[in-house]
């Protein structure tokens, strides 16, 4: 039978508690921390484990550790500030004079390379709006998006989308970047089935680029040989000027990057080198008037 939580054992205090404990892994210092004596948040501890029907920390003379629900329990309370600030930061730019707040979720592509532009026109014309923009994996937003934690999304295609109102937005073209040394440096373009004897550089897992490139090298009957993953299409080139591998890239967003690295950027002779970005967002009249305002905003610029 599931556990029913008893909401009147859990506050806002409590939360912040456990998540002082968690962080310091004492009940000693994250009730002193929370300017409570340790007796008293030992009994808030107990009482939110008793509400949850789990055991969240494990107690030893050494310390407190958290057990598997403790680490979901951190998580979700860390989350819950998180929204809490944002709440409070929200309120605070009303009382400023801010009219609307837009929250923009995007994936790297969009961010660095057509995004800019776009949003410095639309706040020059409304400057009453807040766009708070965070860069993020294209699954991710979508899932920002149906939970209604963002209210714009762009992202790249291969995501389902399930009913969010889609959209597209720019096409995104993918080139092979290499050493001015590399073997492979002297092509003007070449197939994607022939890069993969080399070592490459690749996005962290959970980014659709390094997802699109897994799959065409399953494709094409050969696995490929990820020698590095870093976080961002900046540090790509810098490994790839290093020697450490080649890399898949979308060419506009990373141009001033291989210009200035002195970068070979070799063409992909297949279709799937031109990728397409989406903008997403729930039905049109579910959005607050400033949403709509830079969704319909951001339709026109990228038509």
């Amino acid at each position: 039978m599931a556990t029913t939580i008893n909401p009147a054992r859990i506050d806002f205090v409590s939360l912040r508690l456990f998540c002082a404990v968690a962080q310091t892994g004492s009940i000693t210092k994250g009730a002193e921390l929370c300017s409570l004596v340790p007796s008293a948040a030992s009994r808030r501890l107990a009482d939110m484990e008793l509400a949850f029907g789990s055991l969240l920390l494990e107690r030893s003379a050494q310390g407190v550790t958290l057990t598997a629900a403790g680490h979901a329990a951190l998580q979700h309370s860390t989350r819950l500030f998180q929204g809490l600030e944002h709440f409070s930061s929200e309120l605070r730019d009303y009382a400023k004079g801010i009219k609307g707040h837009v929250r923009l979720w995007a994936n790297m592509s969009a961010l660095t390379e057509f995004l800019p532009a776009m949003l410095s026109e639309f706040l020059d014309g409304n400057q009453d709006i807040k766009v708070e923009v965070e860069e993020q994996l294209s699954g991710d937003i979508v899932r920002a998006l149906s939970d209604g934690v963002a209210d714009i999304g762009i992202f790249a295609e291969g995501v389902a989308t399930g009913t969010l109102d889609v959209v597209p937005f720019r096409s995104d073209d993918l080139v092979l970047a290499c050493h001015a040394s590399h073997p492979l440096a002297r092509r003007k373009k070449l197939r994607f089935k022939d890069c993969l004897a080399h070592d490459f550089v690749g996005l962290n897992r959970g980014s659709s680029l390094l997802e699109l490139v897994l799959r065409q090298a399953e494709h094409a009957g050969q696995p490929l040989k990820i020698r590095v993953q870093v976080r961002s299409f900046d540090a790509m080139c810098h490994m790839i000027d290093a020697g450490l591998g080649i890399g898949v890239l979308p060419l506009a967003a990373c141009q001033a990057q291989v210009s200035s690295l002195g970068l070979k950027a070799i063409a992909l002779e297949e279709p799937w080198a031109r990728r397409q970005l989406l903008l997403a967002s729930v039905e049109a009249e579910k959005l607050s008037a400033p949403a709509r305002r830079l969704r319909d905003h951001l339709v026109r610029r990228s038509a």
